[in-house]
């Protein structure tokens, strides 16, 4: 079992920052790759940014320039911090974690959800 669990969502005004933490623990050996997605009500989960053990990240276009991933592999922990939200930025944000167990079993987990509300 893999555990994540999300911190930092919340509301803020237009223009405003937020940072969001995912922390992994469990029966994970190594993760790969860990990234965040966001579902908006009405409207299908959409990935937002990627990063790999290595340090190699993907953005998705809308966050491109006011979003930031990293990690600490140390800790299992990524982070994304949100700058110059929007209010289209307002969904649930998820977070996921893929790698292997210590069996070299495939694992693939997501965390509960944090809400982040952008107002106009």
């Amino acid at each position: 079992q893999v555990q994540l669990v999300e911190s930092g969502g919340g509301l803020v005004q237009a223009g405003g920052s937020l940072r969001l933490s995912c922390a992994a623990s469990g029966s994970i050996n190594r993760i790969t790759i860990m990234g965040w997605y966001r579902q908006a009500p009405g409207k299908q989960r959409e990935v937002v940014a990627h990063i790999t053990s290595s340090g190699s990240t993907n953005y998705a276009d809308s966050t491109k320039g006011r979003f930031t991933i990293s990690r600490d592999n140390a800790k299992n922990t990524v982070y994304l911090q949100m700058n110059t939200l929007k209010p289209e930025d307002t969904a649930v944000y998820y977070c996921n974690a893929r790698g292997y167990g210590y069996t070299w079993n495939p694992v693939d987990s997501w965390g509960q959800g944090t809400q982040v509300t952008v107002s106009s």
